[in-house]
């Protein structure tokens, strides 16, 4: 029965389409499970009716003439319950429905099974058979897992519209994919498929004579490449930061001869052709690391994959970018990379998708600093079949639409334009104060990682850094910087947010962010080494960076360090005793310094119980509603298969919040609030009536949120949040926000809030 399973999974896979996998399928069941026949009902959901689109045993003149209506019938029953139903004799079931056209008089034992994919119901498969009896427990776990197998085979066509093609005889409109966001903002365009030349696997190990031919070849087009991945730099050095353009950095000291191309050359010297050689090295490699658990290695995996068809390219004379581009082009592909995007005509890119990859990804880390909206992790998008189509790219929520109708078209383009002139119409509030209208000022700082991050933040007016993420200059070398480095760096940020308080945390790596230079393999990198559990495992890294930011406040004092993943009080007392060693060496080294400030995140679901005993440590308390809301509801925000169900409106969260706040403000202590729901103006106004006065966020929702506070009262939000914490639903909690907003005068539209589609 297993290899059955496996050869069936194979053939599902390898079928050139859904009618195919379907005949397959219908053909091969009955005789393994004791039936005479074998169909497959498709789910139309536009017409709510069961579609018979597959079958083995009744004529094949019924296929798509025969319908079940929504309550029609024992089949109905099957995909309104979404359960299996095994029956010795169907034609005694109380929902029994005769379909005169096919002939089923003889046939009695009955098992149907749904076929459902990610909660989606697509369809029902049935076997039956003349033997008055039921079918074996065993054949039931069979087919339960053959509809597994077989629904990702229907989601792929429905996503791709073949599905109501094919056997409904219609296009399927509003087609959306999910993946997660990469880069804020919504964009409308055509899509342009980058595909990098040749396919890895399909390149034979070929031998050759000529080994210094291979070799002089190779040497081409490694000089080629490099000279591609240098111009790409270069292009885009105008818009990018130093710690930015290292990415390229990365790219060429892949392609020394102590990585890449030392393989390359040593496996051209065994006798085996340039292509071939390429291809075996980078497929090794990049398998090497795609089966390690951490985001940021797996992602290296595309890069050498992306070198090596690079490379390929050259040596077969392909060229694999379009030499054309739409006016608002939206980049598609499986696997997209920095160098890919500086290839391509920077005023004609409109918004990224790629299927691969994740928030932390190469790509996105550019996209943001370049303003571009960006999706990634598309995995279920068949985006070889959306070249030349016209598709709206959702950053915020990390959704792709394509075949809209021209109601939802319009939708999108009201949004683009309202964005538009709506951050055009904020201008005048960069320089006004962020004070409700009973006069409660609130301090609205802004989170950062790039220096492109600080130029944005100045022109929106920021008071300051509320969170600065020291990993991704990390992130942007092949080596741990140095502490001189990374002073520098630390200090371009307080000399350009002086006199106001600039929030750096330490370095905050594991999860879904790693270096290359130091991997972490995990089989749970969430619940694992990460945070101040690594910089406290590894006290010479802490010690440095400390002393680094110390070093970089010298003359401004406007420094305050932030303790990042603490579980603990233990491990928050070790990292603050590092943190006195590390000002206390410094005076003794003749360094003009003063204690920074030191806060402690709170991010652990165990630290709401612990505040007060936090709060009489620490100087401040800094929320990273994030990672927050993502361990108290067990759902990793960056993985596009559970994403909707994170919701910073859950009861829990929202109660968690007001917790913490009376907790830290009985004590004295400041509060502050970092991550996606302080940089909602919807989400706010529940902030706002908890008492926080502290938020950061992205530069691009400063004024949005600015300019909500300024039209709203905070007697008024605490009688809403007092509401909103009576309920139980997070979609029901939002709705009702954005009413109370509507019924207040205050337009979403206006405040910039862009709804779903």
């Amino acid at each position: 029965m297993l290899n059955l399973l496996k050869r069936i999974a194979q053939d599902i896979t390898s079928a050139r389409d859904l009618g195919e996998t379907l005949e397959m399928v219908v053909q091969v069941l009955p005789s393994r499970v004791g039936a005479e026949v074998c169909s497959v009902f498709l789910w139309d959901d536009q017409a709510r009716k069961l579609v018979l689109s597959a079958n083995k045993g009744f004529d094949r003149e019924v296929l798509g003439k025969v319908t079940l209506e929504a309550n029609q019938g024992i089949i109905a029953i099957v995909a309104k319950r979404e359960e299996p139903l095994n029956i010795a004799n169907a034609k005694e079931h109380p929902a029994f429905h005769h379909v005169s056209s096919i002939a089923e008089g003889d046939l009695h034992g009955m098992l149907a099974v749904p076929i459902i994919h990610h909660r989606k119901l697509h369809g029902v498969m049935v076997v039956q058979k003349k033997e008055e009896a039921l079918f074996e427990a065993s054949h039931e776990a069979f087919l339960v897992t053959v509809s597994a197998q077989l629904a990702s085979a229907i989601a792929h066509a429905d996503a791709a519209g073949h599905l109501r093609r094919s056997f409904f005889g219609q296009d399927q409109r509003n087609v959306r994919f999910e993946g997660v966001a990469g880069a804020n903002g919504v964009a409308i365009g055509t899509a342009v498929l980058l595909t990098m030349g040749k396919s890895l696997e399909t390149i034979p190990p070929r031998l050759v004579k000529d080994i210094d031919y291979e070799l002089a070849e190779f040497e081409n087009a490694l000089a080629m490449v490099r000279a591609d991945i240098e111009l790409a730099g270069s292009k885009l050095s105008s818009d990018l930061r130093p710690e930015e353009r290292a990415l390229f950095d990365v790219y060429l000291g892949m392609l020394d001869d102590q990585a890449l191309a030392g393989e390359v050359k040593r496996l051209i010297c065994t006798g085996i052709w340039a292509q071939g050689a390429i291809a075996q090295v980078a497929t090794t490699y990049s398998r090497h690391f795609e089966e390690m658990e951490d985001l940021y290695l797996r992602e290296r995996g595309t890069d050498i994959r992306d070198l090596a068809r690079r490379l390929i390219s050259y040596l077969a004379d392909i060229k694999p970018i379009p030499s054309e581009f739409p006016k608002d082009a939206i980049i598609i592909g499986a696997e997209l990379t920095p160098a890919i995007l500086a290839e391509v005509p920077e005023d004609r890119v409109a918004a990224i998708v790629s299927v691969s990859g994740s928030a932390n990804s190469h790509i996105a880390i550019i996209a943001r600093a370049l303003g571009i909206p960006t999706v990634m992790g598309l995995v279920d998008m068949p985006f070889q079949q959306l070249d030349g189509e016209q598709l709206v790219v959702d950053g915020y929520r990390g959704h792709v639409y394509c075949n809209l109708t021209l109601d939802k078209l319009q939708h999108f383009e009201a949004i683009v334009r309202e964005e538009k002139e709506f951050v055009a119409g904020l201008e005048y509030l960069k320089n006004e104060p962020c004070e409700t209208l009973d006069q409660q000022h609130f301090c609205l700082q802004v989170n950062t990682g790039l220096m492109t991050d600080v130029y944005r933040s100045l022109d929106q007016g920021a008071e300051g850094v509320g969170l600065y993420r020291t990993e991704v200059s990390f992130m942007m070398r092949d080596r741990f910087p140095s502490e001189s480095e990374q002073a520098e760096i630390y200090r371009q940020q307080l000399q350009a947010f002086a006199p106001n308080n600039v929030c750096m945390r330490t370095l905050d790596i594991g999860g879904d962010k790693s270096l290359s230079y130091f991997p972490i393999q995990e089989e749970n990198p969430f619940l694992g080494w990460r945070g101040v559990r690594v910089t406290l495992d590894h006290p010479e890294i802490f010690i440095v960076q400390v002393r680094a930011m110390i070093r970089a406040s010298e003359g401004f004092d406007n420094l305050s360090i932030l303790i990042p993943m603490v579980s603990s009080i233990g491990e928050l007392e070790e990292a603050m005793h590092l943190i006195y060693r590390a000002m206390h060496e410094l005076q003794e080294e003749g360094y003009q310094v003063v204690m920074p400030r030191i806060g402690m995140m709170i991010e652990i679901p165990a630290n709401v119980y612990q505040i007060r005993d936090i709060a009489a440590r620490v100087d401040f308390i800094s929320v990273g509603s994030n990672d927050l809301t993502q361990y108290l509801l067990a759902v990793d925000r960056t993985n596009p298969r559970v994403a909707s169900l994170y919701n910073n409106y859950h009861p829990a969260v929202l109660m968690a919040l007001q917790q913490i706040y009376q907790e830290a403000s009985a004590c004295n202590c400041p509060v502050s609030i970092c991550g996606e729901l302080a940089g909602d103006p919807i989400g706010v106004i529940l902030l706002a009536a908890m008492g926080f006065r502290s938020l950061s966020m992205s530069p691009t929702s400063l004024l949005r949120v600015k300019a909500l506070l300024r039209q709203i009262d905070t007697e008024w939000a605490r009688d809403l949040l007092n509401t909103i914490l009576q309920m139980d639903n997070p979609l029901v909690i939002r709705s009702t926000l954005e009413f109370a907003m509507k019924k207040a005068g205050l337009s979403l539209a206006q405040l910039g809030i862009v709804k779903p589609g």
